[in-house]
């Protein structure tokens, strides 16, 4: 039968501790009738100063009982180490085929761990309890706002849609665990697992649930965990498809330079060859971010190609999470590179020869800089298309080499076979 163990994060939380280990234990019978036999609870009281750990104390179980239901457990840190932390102990603890987790100050409803562990045991690797999937919710406004920009980042970043990115209740198989880690220590712990679930191919569900406000003080820095969380899932991102979060990047300021671009050359086609100090800051700007553009969407592809060979998995460059262009637009940026290089050898030859001819310089200016611009990017191509070019063929080395030690497929291995069947005799 399958056995369920819920971790409580708890940090002097002396006001709802008790309620919500009653309100987990209440769950015991329904938990059986869905299949789920046994349940632990285990607390892990991260440095309270408070009267946390005595309250829980009063619950203690004896070991043998373990999971014969209802049982429950303490352990304590001796100092705070964070939300992260001590989920992170509790999941190194718990014995249950399935392990939940939720907070210890009331806000998240115990009585649906029923309905989560139902869509576990029907295959999700990671279920979550979302407050922002149609539930009635006592979210502040100011933390509905943040959860809806990290749950859109997490969407974008990860491909698949996500409503609630720093849900406290989840329900986890435990043989999902592995894929999760490494995981951090903070209370950006939710976000980077509900990434890494996804990058991982795990299956995410999300299960609508009510939301109270919390009994005593948020714990919750708005600005200073809000900058944790963009900075820890964007880094978590490149950890796994670079191109999506500095090709991205690197789109913008292509389009960038794009727009600057055609504005300039609509006004030269009016006749304007003389710019003010907005006009020659657009230049710069133009060069700065078509260049960066440039150089962004190459390195991100280029880092794929690195996560591809260490990770020993197929190389992903789907920008906004699937193919764009086929064959793949990284494959193409040899031809390219030549092209918009000799382009710009070109524009730039012409405008020399003109200048030779007695052409001022206020007219022949914005074709200069427009051929050492292209001049650049086709440079920047040509050379993440050898780099590309490298790491791919790294990467397939090692295939090749048991293609070639193992004769090269199954015809060869049988002629192979008869050959030395015939020598020996």
């Amino acid at each position: 039968m399958v056995t369920l163990s819920v971790i409580i994060p708890a940090l002097n939380e002396e006001r709802g501790i008790r309620d919500i280990i009653d309100r987990v234990l209440a769950t015991d019978k329904a938990l059986k009738k869905g299949g789920v036999a046994g349940l632990e609870v285990i607390v892990v009281d991260d440095g309270s100063h408070d009267q946390t750990a005595a309250i829980v104390e009063g619950y203690l179980t004896p070991e043998a009982a373990i999971l014969e239901g209802g049982a429950v457990r303490l352990i304590r840190h001796g100092q705070n180490r964070g939300y992260g932390a001590a989920l992170k102990t509790g999941l190194a603890e718990a014995r249950g085929d399935l392990i939940a987790f939720l907070d210890a100050d009331g806000t998240y409803p115990a009585e649906y761990f029923p309905q989560l562990c139902q869509k576990a045991l029907a295959g999700a690797d990671v279920v979550i309890g979302s407050r922002m999937a149609g539930a009635a919710s006592e979210m502040p406004l100011m933390r509905r706002v943040g959860n809806f920009m990290f749950a859109g980042l997490i969407t974008v970043l990860g491909d698949q849609r996500v409503h609630d990115s720093a849900s406290g209740m989840r329900v986890i198989r435990r043989e999902a665990l592995p894929a999760l880690y490494p995981l951090p220590n903070g209370l950006n712990f939710t976000p980077i697992m509900s990434l890494r679930a996804i990058h991982e191919g795990l299956s995410l569900v999300e299960v609508p649930i009510p939301y109270r406000e919390r009994v005593g003080q948020s714990k919750l820095s708005v600005v200073r965990d809000g900058l944790r969380y963009s900075y820890s899932i964007i880094w978590t991102a490149l950890g796994y498809n670079p191109v999506r979060v500095l090709g991205t990047l690197g789109v913008a300021g292509m389009g960038c330079a794009a727009l600057v671009g055609l504005a300039l050359l609509a006004g030269r086609l009016q006749g304007v060859t003389a710019l003010g100090p907005w006009g020659v800051a657009s230049i710069f700007v133009a060069l700065v971010a078509g260049v960066a553009g440039v150089s962004l969407f190459a390195l991100g592809a280029t880092f794929n190609y690195l996560v591809a060979l260490f990770r020993k998995r197929p190389v992903r460059m789907g920008l906004f999470g699937r193919p764009i262009f086929d064959p793949p637009l990284d494959r193409q940026f040899g031809w390219m590179g030549l092209t918009v290089g000799g382009i710009g050898v070109i524009l730039a030859t012409g405008t020399v020869i003109l200048g030779v001819q007695g052409w001022s310089i206020e007219r022949l200016w914005l074709y200069l800089v427009g051929s050492a611009l292209l001049i650049l990017v086709g440079l920047q191509l040509i050379i993440s298309w050898v780099l590309m070019r490298t790491l791919e063929e790294l990467s397939e080395r090692e295939i090749r080499a048991q293609h070639d030690l193992s004769g090269g497929g199954h015809g060869t291995e049988s002629v192979v076979g008869s050959l030395g069947r015939d020598q020996r005799s």
